[in-house]
This record gives C-alpha cells, structure tokens and sequence, in this order.
C-alpha cells in the first residue's frame, strides 16, 4: 500500500472512530477515560495524528460495542505497514516526540543512515528478498530521516559505540560515504553526536535504545534485538533506561573528539577503496 494510502486508510480509522463515538452520545474524555488514554489521545486518533495500540482498540470495540471493526481494521492497517510489527508504533511516535535519544552498538541509528547503507543492512538481513522488497524499506527509511531536518526537527542526540565506525557495512566505499553523511548531519548542528570508544570498557546498555519525550505524554522507552522489540512506558523502567541513557553519555567521547574519531576511520576506509 503506498503512504498516501495508508495515510488515508487511517484517516477513515480516525473518521469511523469519530462518528461512531457520537452516535453513541459520548465525549472524547469520556471515551478515553473508558479505555484508559486521555481524551486529546481520542482526539489524535480521530485526527489520525496518532494511531492507537492493539489494546486501545480493542479497548474501543468494548467500550463502542463495534463488534471488532477497529481492532480487524488496526490489524489489516498495521499488517500493510513498511516496518515490522514490533516497530510500526515506535516509528509513529518518533514523529510526536519532541526529543529523541538514541544509542547504536552496532550500526548507524536509522536516521543518519545513507540510502546505501540501509540497502546493505536490508540485504545482509534478508540474503532472498525481491528487489521490491528492498527498494520499500530502503525508502521508509529515508521518509523516516526526513524528521531529522524539518524545521520543527525533535532534539535529537545520539550516541554509537566506535564498533560501527569499524564494520564497512556495505564495503569501503557504502561505509565511507555513510560516516561522512552523520558527521555532516552533526556538522549542521541537527543532531548531539557521541562515540563510545573501544577504551571507555563494556557499555552500560549492551543492546540499541531509544529515549522519546512528548509535549503531552510520558516519555517512552524502545529497546531492540535483532528479531523484537519492545516499546517500554513503565516510569521506572523508563527512569532505569534513562540512567542507562546517562551513564553512556558520560563515558562517551565529547561531540567534537567523536566527530574527529568519525573522520578518521571514514579516511581509513577511503584509502582501502584506494588501494591497487
């Protein structure tokens, strides 16, 4: 399904949440209060500014007596998004949050990679999918990097651990070209950039993470493997994370001695593409 369809697949959601809602004769404040989310959650959903999780929309169904129409049409709508499943709603908060905070052990965060970057990550990880296949997350990936340099743009930091400035993802060149694309992005001050270095010893968070904070919601948590995720709101999983967060940050280089860092090993991989 292209993204404008998708887009207004949710929006006929957001317009049969609407009038389903009024025909029952209740508010966005007193819907939300009965499945547990405040009423200006309701109200993005409508918008579709927001999209809910399974659980509120099954929450819905009760609460609308709809039969199951919102949760049957989250999961054909979910099923027909560009990303995992474990992923789709972390991607759809990244573009609410009003700052994101990301740590990366082995690859570039997602939003400072290059097209050729990713297309390599997607073929190592999927050795026999179409082109079609490819080409559809190589590009949901860049839509998703367009976030980093809109003008209402999250504050956002990163920190990676020197390991990805090491691994040439893609070959010399794909690996050169991409380190040189985050530092450029660090350069024009649109992102905070860290590296641990091998010497600061074992991290403390040994998997990638993600902060997220809001302007009208509880910041969130999202860790990753390479098969799941997890999209964690607990306030003190969220408060351990955030230290987690913070100790990182305090035994990674400082910006400008990760961005020299940076530079130096995208020259070593320019003189292996150099090399007879």
């Amino acid at each position: 399904m292209a993204n404008g369809s998708r887009l207004a697949a949710w929006e006929f959601f957001g317009a049969e949440l609407k009038r389903r809602r009024e025909d029952a004769g209740i508010t966005q404040v007193e819907l939300g209060a009965r499945v547990f989310v405040s009423g200006g959650y309701i109200g993005q959903f409508e918008q579709a500014i927001r999209k809910p999780q399974l659980d509120v929309a099954q929450r819905i169904d009760e609460a609308l007596q709809t039969d199951g129409i919102f949760e049957r049409m989250w999961r054909k709508l979910i099923k027909e998004e560009r990303y995992a499943d474990y992923f789709a709603h972390a991607a759809e908060l990244e573009r609410l949050a009003t700052k994101i905070s990301d740590w990366e052990p082995s690859v570039i965060p997602g939003l400072l990679q290059t097209p050729a970057y990713t297309r390599a990550l997607v073929v190592a990880t999927h050795p026999l999918a179409t082109d079609e296949f490819i080409d559809d997350r190589v590009a949901a990936r860049v839509e998703r990097s367009h976030i980093v340099k809109d003008a209402t743009r999250p504050e956002y930091w990163a920190i990676v651990h020197e390991t990805v400035l090491r691994v040439p993802v893609g070959g010399p060149e794909v690996a050169a070209d991409a380190l040189e694309h985050m530092a450029a992005v660090a350069r024009e001050r649109k992102v905070v950039l860290q590296v641990l270095p091998f010497s600061a010893g074992p991290p403390a968070n040994n998997g990638s993470l993600r902060l997220m904070e809001f302007e009208d919601a509880p910041p969130t948590a999202y860790t990753e493997t390479s098969f799941s995720g997890s999209l964690l709101d607990d306030p003190a999983v969220v408060k351990r994370a955030s230290r987690a967060y913070d100790l990182l940050r305090g035994a990674a280089l400082s910006p400008e001695a990760s961005l020299t860092l940076i530079q130096s090993a995208a020259e070593d991989f320019r003189r292996c593409t150099s090399t007879p």
